[in-house]
């Protein structure tokens, strides 16, 4: 079940508690990938918010929509990288990104396995891709009152798993969002110590939201292909090259 871009968006940039959520999720982020100096920088599901330190410096960066979900522009004030996409087949070639992002793409689709497959084909060789999703144990994935509430949450194993089964090497992983999901003024106020101290005691406190880096494998292993996806708008009538030689279609005088 994918969220309204609308409710993504007011949730992000209207609510205290999205812009804590998207300041410290934007962070560790960054923590990851400190710079993307002339790469090319892709998001998938409602992950513009996160790319913002990166438009001065990568070459190119383009935010996939998923059409369930709906389309804004952004970023706000520039012109505009966000694009409307089929989740199982996205307008990008292959090999075009350096690195991905995905938030509230895998866990609100239907079809995750084809989604991860669409993450695989647009990465380029030893390309990254970081997942974000909500955690299982977290308190985060119990309310409604976030988009992290909505969708399949994962614990890391269940992620991880489905990342290598899809021809992902997961390198590293953090747990973010230790606060409650409350606006109430005591959790908001203390939401920096939470973060702090849920870092340092994780065995004991759950992150509400998971964040996996992982690269590609390629090459892909044997008996799998990925195909460019290569559209058609003239659908039928657009002729079909022969595979026979022209001269062995020439039947031979007498």
């Amino acid at each position: 079940m994918h969220l309204d871009v609308q409710t993504l968006h007011s949730f992000y940039y209207r609510s205290a508690l999205g812009r804590v959520a998207q300041r410290v999720v934007r962070s560790q982020v960054q923590a990851f990938w400190p710079e993307a100096k002339r790469q090319t920088v892709g998001g998938y599901g409602f992950a513009v918010p996160l790319l913002r330190p990166y438009l001065a410096e990568s070459r190119r960066i383009i935010g996939l929509m998923p059409a369930q979900q709906g389309v804004m522009p952004w970023p706000a004030g520039g012109p505009n990288v966000s694009v409307l996409c089929e989740e199982t087949m996205w307008p990008v070639e292959n090999g075009r990104f350096d690195k991905l992002v995905l938030m509230h793409g895998l866990e609100t689709s239907e079809l995750p396995s084809v989604v991860l497959d669409e993450c695989w084909r647009v990465l380029g060789p030893g390309g990254k891709a970081l997942f974000i999703v909500p955690n299982r144990s977290g308190l985060w994935a119990r309310s409604d009152r976030t988009p992290f509430g909505y969708g399949r949450p994962y614990s890391l194993s269940q992620l991880e798993s489905q990342l290598k089964a899809h021809h992902f090497t997961p390198e590293r992983h953090v747990a973010v969002l230790y606060q409650p999901p409350s606006t109430r003024r005591f959790w908001m106020k203390t939401g920096p110590f939470w973060e702090k101290m849920g870092r340092r005691v994780s065995a004991l406190l759950a992150g509400g939201v998971l964040m996996v880096e992982a690269t590609k494998i390629t090459p892909k292993p044997t008996g799998t292909r990925s195909e460019s996806r290569v559209l058609k708008p003239l659908g039928t009538l657009v002729p079909t090259p022969s595979a026979e030689p022209a001269r062995a279609r020439v039947r031979a005088g007498p």
